[in-house]
């Protein structure tokens, strides 16, 4: 059988859907297996193992053209299966158009009633049960790999990926990645700065990002009282960023990217949620995970599903109630002693 996996959202979202790649090829491992994302995404997967092709739509730059283009490449392959991840119209139009067997979404998509089979994509409201969101992917491919159980997420670095991390990990070193997409899912810097200098001085601490987080790291780097951080914004790819995360004593993350790249590694992680909540289905999965948020009980607090560019009431306080001593007395435990 052929299937192809949709899922043309942002990295984090990619990073979640390699846990309904894993479950089918684990359910039927001799499938072919492609995956559609948009351009850039394709890194996540240079590599893989078990995946057939990597088709990319490039979504910056003749948009409605290059949709086509894909439309055109699906139609060719000839799909058994499509099953959908993405819950906007333009996927859900990729989908109507596959001409595959069988096509399979969430009832969120606009397109949903074109097609095969359609599930409910429900996100949990704050203080009530919840279902991850590789949950609720898995619900899209349940009867195929008979199974009500998912695979966690997955990446896969090279050994080249590996190597090339290697000289940073010297020493016993902890990873942060304090930036964000959106400012209220962000951490604010003086926080980070204040868990840094909490942080005994045996570990090197490696600050990390895409290029345009350089100004956050040097920010951070002119601040902090020690010597031994360094910043590895722009200077490391996805899965280089993933194998270097994979040992470290601790990741420091926001909701964000960063944190899906830790749980597809197993990663130890520590995640800071500020104006949104776990609750929407997208915590860490790791065996060695903490979760940190106010506990004040804010009425405000979650102000949206993506987060804002600015606080919506101009306080902040569900990232400024995050106490950076408490992060580091629950995570590094014996090796830090706060007064």
């Amino acid at each position: 059988m052929k299937f192809l996996v949709i899922q043309t959202a942002f990295i984090g979202d990619v990073i979640l859907a390699t846990s309904t790649l894993e479950s089918l090829h684990q359910a039927l491992p001799n499938a072919q297996i492609d995956i559609l994302v948009r351009k850039g995404n394709e890194a996540l997967f240079l590599g893989h193992p078990f995946l057939h092709q990597i088709l990319v739509w490039n979504k910056k730059t003749d948009k409605i053209r290059n949709l086509f283009k894909v439309i055109a490449a699906v139609r060719k392959n000839k799909y058994d299966y499509v099953i959908n991840l993405h819950r906007y119209a333009s996927s859900g139009f990729i989908t109507f158009l596959s001409a595959a067997q069988k096509t399979i979404g969430f009832h969120n998509n606009p397109l949903s009633f074109l097609m095969s089979q359609s599930y409910p994509h429900k996100m949990g409201k704050k203080g009530t049960s919840f279902i991850h969101e590789t949950e609720r992917n898995h619900t899209l491919i349940a009867d195929l790999t008979h199974s009500d159980s998912r695979c966690n997420p997955r990446l896969y670095p090279s050994e080249n990926d590996y190597q090339f991390v290697t000289p940073y990990q010297r020493s016993p070193y902890i990873c942060i990645a304090p930036s964000s997409v959106w400012f209220t899912k962000q951490w604010p810097k003086e926080k980070w700065i204040e868990l840094i200098d909490l942080i005994p001085e045996n570990f090197t601490i490696y600050l990390l990002g895409a290029p345009v987080d350089l100004i956050v790291s040097e920010t951070i780097l002119s601040t902090v009282k020690r010597k031994n951080v360094f910043s590895l914004c722009g200077k490391l790819n996805l899965l280089q960023s993933a194998a270097l995360m994979e040992k470290a004593y601790m990741n420091y993350v926001n909701d964000s990217a960063p944190l899906h790249i830790a749980t597809a590694m197993n990663a130890p992680v520590a995640a800071i949620f500020c104006s949104t909540i776990p609750e929407f289905g997208f915590g860490p999965l790791n065996d060695n995970s903490y979760l940190f948020q106010e506990e004040a009980g804010l009425k405000c607090r979650p102000c949206g599903l993506h987060g804002h560019e600015a606080c919506p009431k101009k306080h902040f306080r569900c990232a400024a109630l995050i106490d950076p001593k408490k992060v580091a007395i629950e995570t590094l435990n014996a090796h830090v002693e706060i007064s």
